[in-house]
């Protein structure tokens, strides 16, 4: 089996070049970096990814907090994050959590006794206490009061587009239906764009906007229709939301789009190929995936970076729920 040493004699460099070479580290010369890279290759040699992380006080582990796996979006998300960290040679460890705050108190437990690295998190538990700045902990749509980095996709502008596609599609009478936490978190945004457009258009704010848990949408939707049957479309603030609403619309003996026109949020997928064919407003969940990386990485690295809030773009994507 091959060693660094057989590595660095077949590159032509020293044993400190093949070590900064495998570890990621900053400012080698690209002619360098192909050489050590062709020798590796060619002598099948992988690292000792145990013993680097004895001596870096690593385990090139990083934990996924989530809601559950069972959902389209979680599991997509998921699907990136691994992708993203095994580019630079980390694992993914999954937690779902499943609503319970212990499970999530242990996975934040394990970045403090240096057996994880780092933890991406999509979570609204009651954590604000067991967050501080030190912690390589990156969040996914929601703020803390302690100043950590997030990513989030334009929520905002979501909910705008969202109810400007809805009118632009021929809807008079629009309305809104989603849940908020009692967390903050940038997901209440889609609800503020989508009210700032009625208010623009000189239309009155209809719908639905209750504080989570919401037990069962369905007397509310039933009350809601019941008291404004002109409305002729929803914005769903997810897609899991929009598919319980459209089984509603049809229990009532509605039909999508004709009768009442649908557009959801999130963009979740079947598989790596096909979408779920709904009308949607997508989150770039590849870039989110992407960056959220970058930035636990980058905390692991320096404990001192400067929380960020990065937002990325959201796109409509024309689906079977609208008129065409």
């Amino acid at each position: 089996m091959a060693t660094m040493k057989d590595v660095a004699r077949e590159a032509g460099v020293s044993l400190g070049t093949v070590s900064r070479v495998i570890n990621h580290a900053a400012g080698i010369k690209p002619a360098t970096l192909e050489k050590v890279k062709a020798a590796i290759e060619k002598l099948n040699y992988v690292p000792d990814q145990y013993a680097r992380g004895m001596k870096l006080n690593r385990s090139y582990t990083v934990a996924l907090m989530v809601p559950t796996i069972w959902n389209s979006f979680n599991a997509e998300f998921a699907y990136h994050i691994e992708h993203e960290l095994a580019k630079r040679d980390y694992k993914m460890l999954v937690c779902d959590y499943d609503d319970d705050p212990q499970r999530e108190l242990a996975y934040i437990q394990m970045v403090k006794e240096n057996k994880i690295d780092a933890i991406i998190a999509i979570t609204y538990g009651d954590l604000e206490k067991y967050i501080n700045f030190d912690l390589p902990f990156i969040s996914i749509d929601r703020y803390y009061e302690e100043s950590v980095s997030y990513v989030a996709s334009e929520n905002y502008q979501g909910g705008r587009l969202a109810a400007e596609e809805l009118l632009k599609h021929g809807a008079e009478h629009p309305a809104y239906i989603g849940s908020y936490n009692c967390f903050p978190n940038d997901t209440i945004k889609r609800y503020d764009g989508f009210k700032d457009v009625m208010k623009e258009k000189g239309l009155p704010l209809l719908g639905i906007h209750e504080l989570e848990p919401v037990a069962d949408f369905q007397p509310l939707l039933n009350q809601l229709l019941d008291e404004n049957p002109q409305i002729d479309a929803f914005f769903c603030n997810t897609d899991t939301l929009l598919y319980d609403v459209s089984d509603w619309l049809s229990e009532r003996g509605l039909r999508v789009p004709e009768d009442i026109q649908l557009i959801g949020y999130d963009g979740m997928r079947l598989d790596k190929s096909h979408r779920i064919p709904v009308s949607t407003i997508a989150q770039p969940l590849e870039e989110m995936a992407k960056k959220a990386v970058e930035l636990a990485l980058a905390k692991i690295e320096n404990p001192d970076m400067p929380a960020q809030a990065v937002y990325l773009p959201v796109t409509f994507l024309e689906g079977n729920t609208t008129k065409k």
